[in-house]
């Protein structure tokens, strides 16, 4: 099913298909470019879009008078590949030709290597759309501000709602620091983002990348299946500025055999419904719908936009445009092309060019404007929602006893069918007063303090503060440059996206998210001087952490569920948290104080976690299947231990931190170092043995 047979199943890019395509991009040859167009309109059906077709508006119109190549190349998209599931050499390749096209390549869920922005040249190697997903791997502040958009996946066509995983020999030195992760250990995406169980949920984190990035526009990837028109209503309700709805064909290898057969739907049943949930409710009007998943020519870019795409996305047919052989190796790391490995004597027979990717989508869009002439159409957006122009296509057999007509519908009355309106500008936040006062500090990195009160109607406090920071200083500021002491309840993602340089001092309590995708800079929080309530106590939401690559937080009480989920680099000291602690961790350290809740460390591949467990039950709150207690080993981490509680202490005033610290020798023998499983290994050959408190072990 999945490798190409002979007198197999029919594949779509059967070996043929890939060498007349390769020759036309390589030839720059138009008579090579329409056998392959003429290959692929012979081949049998094989989707929803060969039953289907277009009728034309009026009378062809000449040529000259349709919409130029360069118009049309800028709809065009290439969708998320991840740097780790494609070579460097692969994925610079794809970002240099979009640019140079003015169109836009998609980094992928990987995020990029930060020397990439640096880069002088006419040609630029990183991507204007960067990906957010459920991993956040390298998702930090100047990641998102050289976006030009923003992509929040939800899922994934080819393997709707079961997450991801890079396999451990997929992650080189050089995609391990991408990823701020440890060398030839797997790499796990959550199915789902721990900070989007509701549509409110996902407003508030476009409202957080509309932070940390005001001018990019902020898009929402989801999977064509049943139900998804309602999803996208709440999407576009959630201020998003597009949405991409996703087909279940194309990838790039990495989904199990069962979801390649099984899972998704094709991106014409999704769209279908997307445009007419949309269109009925009054919300097309906001939006633009983009689509992907095995679009190949002229002909399924014009069934797209008519089914209501205005942007159009390409995987498989770019990777085959640049040398895939469709080798289905992908997962194994042995792409015999160079595209899809990280393994460097494969990737040196790497051959392609940003030239091949051009030529290609240069091609198409002449098709795309021979195709519109025929249709008597000038413009794309003239067959935007003009489902009123779809037939069926007279086949014979069981293809021709489909009833398609659902694609047909119209809702009745005049209706918007594409976006016509801009989302309207955001209210000013607590930030906009912050750089009002320290904006001279910010752009000359002076040392400045801000104190203000702070509410729980003040979202994302710090984040635009660190865009302004980050787009001047690119690598951050000196430690403790810009303070911003604050006095109150903070609103959801308190300090999210910080960067070294800030310091954000709350006297109060946060609610979810505090620290989300933080960088580096400093976050404390303390309760009120005046609280009726000793420090064990609740200061701070669930998911706090979530994805943070570096700084500090030092929390004197208690934290929500999944507490540093996805933490990859910050280090945090708290009193007490709830369920699914150190979720997916992948580094930093962890100090609790306190109780924990169940599953602690489950995912957990990486990092440091202490516990402080005088009653002896973290044993049982343990995922055992990710991580293993020890007693804390060696000198130099109880030295690390002792500082951390210290540093706690001086910043938040902690008095049962203080306690912990009069009774050292016995709090010491107290705590649990939690261990990941998949580091013991890689622990083993670099740390030497060293003798073991009396604690023990717990396996």
């Amino acid at each position: 099913f999945v490798r190409y047979r002979k007198d197999g199943e029919p594949h779509v890019f059967e070996p043929p298909m890939v060498k007349l395509l390769q020759e036309a991009v390589n030839t720059d040859s138009r008579e090579a470019y329409r056998a392959y167009r003429d290959h692929v309109a012979q081949h049998p059906p094989t989707a929803v879009r060969d039953l289907l077709r277009v009728l034309p508006l009026g009378e062809p119109v000449p040529l000259a008078e349709v919409e130029t190549i360069d118009a049309i190349v800028k709809r065009f998209v290439v969708t998320a590949m991840s740097l780790g599931s494609l070579s460097p050499e692969a994925h610079r390749t794809l970002s240099i030709a979009m640019n140079r096209l003015g169109a836009r390549s998609n980094s992928g869920e990987g995020g990029e290597d930060q020397t990439w922005y640096d880069e002088g040249g006419p040609d630029i190697a990183h991507s204007k759309i960067k990906q957010v997903a459920s991993g956040r791997f390298g998702v930090t502040a100047r990641y998102l501000s050289m976006a030009e958009e923003l992509e929040i996946k939800i899922s994934q066509g080819s393997k709707p709602g079961e997450g991801g995983q890079i396999p451990g020999h997929k992650v080189t030195h050089f995609i391990a620091s991408v990823r701020h992760a440890v060398p030839g250990l797997p790499l796990i995406s959550p199915p789902p983002h721990h900070d989007i169980y509701s549509i409110e949920d996902l407003a508030q984190l476009i409202y957080d990348l509309r932070q940390i990035n005001p001018y990019a526009r902020i898009g929402v990837k989801l999977v064509a299946e049943a139900g998804v028109g309602t999803v996208a209503a709440g999407v576009a309700k959630a201020r998003a500025d597009y949405i991409l709805i996703s087909g279940h064909s194309g990838g790039t290898g990495a989904s199990p055999l069962a979801s390649i057969k099984h899972a998704g739907c094709p991106w014409e049943l999704g769209l279908a419904e997307t445009q007419q949930t949309l269109v009925k409710n009054g919300l097309r009007s906001r939006v633009r719908l983009r689509t992907d998943g095995g679009l190949k020519t002229a002909e399924d870019i014009v069934l797209a936009a008519v089914l209501g795409a205005e942007e159009f996305g390409f995987g498989t047919s770019v990777l085959v445009a640049i040398g895939c052989d469709m080798a289905r190796q992908c997962h194994l790391n042995s792409c015999p092309t160079g595209i899809a490995t990280q393994r460097e004597d494969l990737r040196a027979k790497y051959t392609g060019t940003p030239d091949q990717v051009v030529r290609y989508f240069t091609h198409l869009a002449e098709a795309i404007r021979e195709t519109l002439a025929g249709l008597g159409a000038r413009t794309i957006d003239e067959l935007i929602g003009r489902t009123d122009l779809i037939v069926s296509r007279n086949l014979p057999g069981r293809a021709g006893m489909l009833d398609l007509t659902p694609f047909m519908a119209e809702p009745a009355g005049e209706t918007q069918r594409r976006q016509s309106v801009a989302l309207s500008a955001q209210a000013s936040t607590l930030d906009d007063a912050v750089i009002e006062l320290a904006g001279d500090s910010i752009a000359n990195g002076e040392t400045v303090v801000v104190d203000m009160d702070v509410r729980t109607e003040n979202r994302t406090v710090g984040a635009k503060v660190a865009h302004a920071i980050t787009s001047r200083h690119p690598c951050g500021l000196p430690a403790d440059t810009i303070s911003i002491r604050l006095r109150g309840s903070a609103g959801q993602s308190f300090g999210a996206f910080i960067v070294d340089g800030m310091r954000l001092e709350l006297e109060g309590e946060a609610n979810d998210y505090v620290g989300k995708g933080m960088a580096g800079g400093k976050i404390s929080i303390r309760p009120p001087r005046v609280a009726p309530f000793d420090t064990p106590q609740a200061i701070a939401g669930n998911t706090v952490l979530y994805g943070a690559t570096g700084g500090s937080l030092f929390a004197a009480g208690r934290a929500g569920e999944r507490f540093c989920v996805r933490n990859s680099g910050a280090t945090a000291v708290v009193e007490g948290i709830g369920a699914h602690g150190c979720e997916y961790m992948t580094g930093g350290t962890v100090v609790v104080l306190g109780p924990t809740g169940y599953n602690f460390g489950a995912g957990m591949t990486n990092g440091a976690a202490f516990v402080y467990d005088p009653e002896d039950s973290l044993p049982e709150r343990i995922n055992d299947e990710s991580v293993m207690l020890e007693s804390v080993r060696g000198q130099s981490e109880r030295e690390e231990l002792r500082s951390l509680i210290a540093r706690h202490v001086a910043t938040t005033g902690s008095t049962h931190a203080s306690r912990l610290l009069d009774d050292w020798e016995t709090t010491l023998g107290a705590f649990w170092r939690v261990i990941p499983r998949a580091a013991i290994a890689i622990r083993a050959e670099t740390e030497p043995a060293e003798v073991e408190s009396s604690r023990g072990a717990a396996d």
